[in-house]
């Protein structure tokens, strides 16, 4: 891990902290919540070892990178721009492009708003859902699963952030992490994050020293800046009306565990084995449902999620080198 290099780069009005090892073509890593760059740790040693430049910032609002109070500085269209200004600052043309979690749904909107930038993606987790003209998106899950569901309740600014203060922050942490329950999570505010019973022991793929590392940066942080990414979905799907009905058009792989949330959330499996997915994203070529494996599934599964992405990126290095 003292092989990686740590930097900061100034993008789009923020100050960004991010990760890089290793030289050939580049791979971003976007990570999700509540996430860091940290989540990609073994892929970026794995990646380097395999010719390529791993590179994993930490997003707008976490870590070391900077986090504007507002929600509305969290919008989609801020989320990509930071990206696009990263790549800039790192003189990158265009990129494989990996995603997990929020992380996912920015990869799917920097691949429809700026699809030259990318020259493959492998997606995991979430699937893209195209914007829905009728209904915004917090109004959709509230109606679909209560005002208990967790974005309606990540909604009202300082109230969950007030909740989870009542929980050590690695506990905390270790609930999200460990959670093996594929149903969707609802927590009354009887009940809140401070009433869920204790996580069980860890697991062998997180040690105490992972959960120390992101529980240090969040008790510095907060949980603010990723809150703010679901206080600003409404906003953002106000502000994307003009992408509305377009197609992302650059190769895909799309993996996810079969005890994800997001897998089991009423009409996704239809939806991605039913050619539904394939129908917004034409150029999808792989989807892959890792077997009894939750959401975190590139720290769970670290070589098989590692062997997956570079099996696909190979294919496009290959026809890159063999143009040349």
């Amino acid at each position: 891990m003292e092989r990686i290099e740590h930097t900061t780069i100034s993008t789009n009005g923020i100050n960004m902290h991010v990760t890089s090892i290793g030289t050939g073509p580049v791979i971003l890593f976007l990570h999700g919540f509540p996430d860091l760059w940290y989540s990609w740790r073994h892929q970026l040693l794995s990646f380097a070892a395999l010719g390529y430049r791993a590179i994993a910032p930490d997003l707008r609002g976490y870590g070391d990178s900077d986090a504007p109070p507002s929600p509305e500085s969290y919008t989609i269209l801020h989320i990509v721009g930071d990206l696009v200004g990263l790549l800039d600052s790192l003189g990158v043309d265009r990129v494989f492009l990996v995603g997990h979690d929020w992380g996912a749904i920015v990869a799917w909107w920097l691949c429809m708003i700026r699809p030259d930038r990318v020259k493959a993606l492998v997606n995991t987790s979430v699937v893209f859902n195209p914007r829905n003209p009728s209904v915004k998106p917090v109004d959709k899950f509230r109606a679909l699963f209560g005002d208990d569901y967790y974005v309606c309740r990540f909604q009202e600014a300082g109230e969950i952030e007030e909740d989870f203060a009542q929980v050590d922050t690695k506990k905390l942490i270790t609930r999200f992490f460990v959670s093996r329950n594929p149903r969707p999570p609802c927590i009354p505010k009887s009940v809140g994050f401070r009433g869920l019973p204790d996580p069980p022991s860890l697991p062998a793929w997180l040690t105490e020293q992972d959960v120390s590392f992101y529980g240090d940066k969040f008790s510095q942080k907060g949980f603010t800046g990723g809150l703010n990414y679901y206080r600003a979905m409404n906003l953002s799907w106000e502000l994307t009306a003009p992408w509305a009905g377009l197609q992302i058009k650059v190769p895909v792989k799309f993996i996810v565990g079969d005890l994800d949330i997001t897998y089991n959330i009423p009409g996704t499996k239809e939806y991605l084995h039913g050619g539904g997915l394939k129908k917004h994203v034409p150029f999808l070529q792989e989807v892959v449902v890792m077997e009894g494996v939750g959401h975190f599934l590139q720290q769970e599964k670290p070589d098989e999620v590692t062997d997956h992405i570079y099996g696909f990126f190979e294919k496009f290095k290959t026809r890159e080198t063999s143009s040349l």
